[in-house]
């Protein structure tokens, strides 16, 4: 520790490298309800937060455990294909609730093109939410899709040890991976019809 008298210690979060508070208050203080992607080893969980005096209080959430047991999703549980659908979800759930519009909280985590929380973001707004986003860092529709493990799984195919190994949750699911595009328009298709009404 610094032994200047004007030394701050800054704050037990952000010295753990989970909160950025200066942007934290900004996101507070507009209002709207706050979209939190957590991604953890083998799950995702979004959330619709709004900011109280008392503490955060949670309006929307959902997790890839729902995806898979509600929706019958046999993908992957933290995918870009996954965060989509999620996604997706939270945002019929906030419209459901009176929610329509509401702001990306990233957290300490860097916006990289392209990832995950993006593919959350998406998913958002094609349900119908609104999100202040740039069209560039949304990943494209074949990603979403999961053209790309399907292709991957293509070229090990040769290879069977390899490709049993990198797969295994797929297939104790009862998917093989190079039926994945296919197997998201329809988990799509249920998640839209269990919103229509």
């Amino acid at each position: 520790m610094a032994e200047d008298a004007s030394y701050r210690v800054k704050y037990r979060r952000r010295r753990e490298g989970k909160t950025d508070y200066q942007a934290r208050r900004i996101l507070a203080t507009s209002g709207r309800p706050r979209l939190v992607v957590r991604p953890s080893l083998r799950n995702i969980r979004v959330q619709l937060t709004s900011a109280e005096l008392e503490g955060d209080h949670v309006e929307v959430s959902t997790s890839s455990h729902e995806l898979i047991n509600k929706f019958g999703w046999k993908g992957g549980g933290k995918n870009t294909s996954a965060s989509y659908l999620l996604g997706l979800i939270a945002g019929y759930k906030a419209l459901s609730k009176g929610i329509e519009t509401s702001m990306l909280d990233m957290e300490l985590r860097s916006p990289t093109k392209g990832a995950r929380v993006f593919a959350v973001v998406k998913g958002a707004v094609d349900s119908g939410l609104s999100i202040a986003h740039s069209e560039e860092v949304l990943p494209a529709d074949e990603r979403i899709r999961g053209e790309h493990i399907a292709n991957y799984a293509r070229t090990l195919a040769d290879n069977q040890e390899t490709y049993q190994k990198r797969f295994s949750q797929y297939f104790k699911r009862g998917l093989k991976p190079e039926q994945l595009p296919e197997h998201f328009e329809q988990v799509k298709a249920r998640i839209q019809e269990a919103f229509a009404n």
